[in-house]
């Protein structure tokens, strides 16, 4: 049974930055995709990044982009989440993700980590 466990999140000031990690067990990760997610209270979960174990590649999307990077650690099997220019509209629960490469949806959660970024 895959487990997806995220560290790292907390208290952060306006303009400063945090970086979460992700550990995946009990599954084989080179044919998996995992990513990060976030979600505020009253708001909708969002897409904030993703890496393909296959081949090392990543993306992050425009709202984040310039500010949150995604990397990876093939023999630790975890992924990381950094974040940098922090601002209190950031501040969410943040989740990891997997998913395998050829399924539409991630269909493995971990438990998420609260960020909060004060003014």
């Amino acid at each position: 049974q895959v487990q997806l466990v995220e560290s790292g999140g907390g208290l952060v000031q306006d303009g400063g930055s945090l970086r979460l990690s992700c550990a995946a067990s009990g599954g084989t990760f080179s044919k998996y995709t995992m990513a990060w997610f976030r979600q505020a209270p009253g708001k909708e979960r969002e897409f904030v990044g993703a890496l393909a174990w296959s081949d090392g590649s990543t993306y992050v999307p425009h709202s984040v982009k310039g500010r949150f990077t995604i990397s990876g650690e093939n023999a630790k099997n975890t992924v990381y989440l950094q974040m940098n220019s922090l601002t209190p509209e950031d501040t969410a629960v943040y989740y990891c993700a997997a998913k395998f490469n050829d399924q539409l949806k991630y269909n493995y959660w971990g438990q998420g980590t609260q960020v909060t970024v004060s003014s």
